[in-house]
């Protein structure tokens, strides 16, 4: 399988050196895209796996790949989503949080129909995916998510910033954000992206309830979801190993995405 690259981050060297080293199955890099102006990264990192790199979706999509792994941002798949499903192109988004937008994300669900691409969002950083899809079909009551990782994560972000939150010095949880996905989501593009998926496999953005938290007691991201309905009630908590460059996001959302290439391929699955 051909596949295309946005972003030169932390998911794509992840992602470049596995396909490398064939622990993901036969797949080929057709071109990994930058942007014009933005850091030289992207250059050097196709460079280093000496794959072709790109500057504009045109040249993405005249390199023929069959499906494309988004690792870049919000406003990436703002701009590239649909006219890549629109040319028949599937995409793995893992900048999810973009789809709370529901035209966004209702234009792209109409492109992967009308063109029989793929749009698929990956789990993330979080489990328990398959039971909440199941119990939806029984009826959901409440889903809730709590994100909480330590200071350093939340450093940076203009919504902390504008609100005079205070990470430096922390003796205790101190609570950034709670309300619905919907609003909380985009005020935290890079460290909640979990929640919209959550969302988007269940009761939808506005119902699935948030709660961000800055812990100093903490070293790993650890998300904490809540799901009751007339099929039962169950927790799940995940306690993440920061990613080692980004702070911001997980380990295991970044694995994530290794996980989406394979499943992109024939053969058995297991699980939902």
């Amino acid at each position: 399988m051909r596949i295309g690259l946005i972003g030169a981050g932390t998911i794509a060297r992840l992602v470049l050196e596995n396909i490398r080293r064939g622990a993901l199955g036969d797949f080929e890099v057709a071109a990994l895209m930058g942007r014009p102006g933005g850091a030289p990264r992207g250059a050097a990192l196709a460079r280093e796996f000496q794959v072709p790199y790109v500057l504009d979706r045109a040249a993405l999509l005249a390199a023929r790949p069959q499906a494309v792994i988004e690792a870049a941002s919000h406003d990436a798949v703002r701009e590239h989503l649909v006219p890549l499903l629109e040319a028949r192109v599937g995409v793995v988004v893992l900048s999810a949080g973009a789809l709370v937008d529901d035209a966004l994300r209702q234009a792209a669900e109409r492109a992967a129909v009308r063109s029989n691409a793929i749009l698929y969002v990956p789990s993330g950083g979080i489990g328990g995916l398959d039971a909440l899809k199941t119990a939806c079909l029984a009826g959901v009551d409440e889903v809730s998510i709590q994100v909480a990782k330590p200071p350093a994560a939340w450093k940076g972000i203009p919504y902390v910033e504008r609100h005079g939150f205070r990470l430096e010095g922390l003796t205790s949880p101190l609570i950034l954000f709670e309300g619905s996905a919907r609003e909380g989501v985009p005020h935290f593009p890079q460290n909640v992206n979990i929640a919209a998926i959550l969302s988007l496999a269940g009761i939808g953005a506005e119902r699935t309830r948030l709660k961000v938290v800055a812990d100093p007691s903490l070293e790993l991201n650890t998300h904490t979801i809540r799901v009751s309905g007339r099929s039962g009630r169950f927790t799940v908590v995940l306690e993440n190993v920061p990613a080692p460059e980004n702070p911001k996001t997980s380990w295991l959302a970044c694995y994530s995405a290794l996980a989406a290439l394979k499943s992109l391929q024939p053969g058995a699955r297991y699980g939902t």
